[in-house]
């Protein structure tokens, strides 16, 4: 890959991605000269449910909204893969077809792998296999704590805890505040949530009351880190 492919911007989150950062340089580079840069407009699918997975990728900008459709036919948004992450190599791992549906959400940037190109690498790297291991551990993990939370925990805690994870991804610090930069609407929190959007908003206008966040049309700004911290603890 020609680096100049990625704004300065978009390298950095690649390169300062969590799990990315600690592969080997020699794997770090490989994956690189194999990868090829794709830029997608809002609402972009990338890949359909049942499709047969064609490509592994990583978000450099922007944001990959996974969903689903209900019994009633409504599309569900499951999570959003934020930039510095890697997706999509289960499906290439067990060559079933793709489980969920994949969007750009906003304008977005992503790295990618071709499949041939991604078991090259695992054939090249005995080190990927263990990274990829430890990477679906890390999933699983996270898996459970979601389905912990919420058989246990009320929606407030929850969606306070939700508030703090987009804080940490796309948070933009204005000085005492922070803006959180992923577009979401309380619809697509609900839905995060596994909840209704009428009580998603009755949460975020008593954490408005009690000056934790600001709720504005497509937008949340945290006001009060401390205060979202003792909500997601209650």
């Amino acid at each position: 890959m020609n680096a100049l492919t990625l704004t300065p911007a978009e390298r950095q989150q690649i390169d300062q991605g969590v799990w990315f950062s600690r592969l080997s340089e020699s794997l770090r580079n490989d994956i690189l000269q194999r990868a090829y840069v794709r830029r997608l407009p809002d609402e972009t699918m990338l890949s359909h449910r049942g499709e047969p997975a064609e490509e592994w990728s990583a978000v450099a900008k922007g944001a990959v909204r996974v969903s689903s459709v209900s019994l009633a036919g409504k599309q569900i948004s499951l999570t959003y893969v934020e930039p510095g992450t890697w997706f999509g190599d289960i499906a290439l791992f067990d060559g079933l077809p793709r489980t969920h549906d994949a969007y750009a959400h906003g304008d977005t940037t992503l790295l990618c792998v071709r499949k041939a190109d991604f078991h090259a690498l695992l054939k090249a790297h005995s080190e990927l296999y263990d990274a990829l291991l430890r990477l679906n551990c890390r999933r699983l993990r996270l898996m459970f704590d979601m389905i912990e939370d919420l058989n246990t925990r009320p929606l407030a805690a929850r969606l306070a805890k939700q508030v703090l994870l987009l804080a940490r991804s796309y948070g933009v610090h204005e000085g005492d505040e922070i803006r959180i930069g992923l577009q979401l609407a309380q619809e697509d929190l609900a839905q995060l949530l596994g909840a209704s959007r009428q009580r998603v908003n009755q949460e975020l206008k008593a954490f408005e009351r009690e000056g934790a966040v600001r709720v504005e049309p497509t937008r949340l700004v945290v006001l009060s880190r401390d205060k979202l911290l003792a909500a997601a603890s209650r």
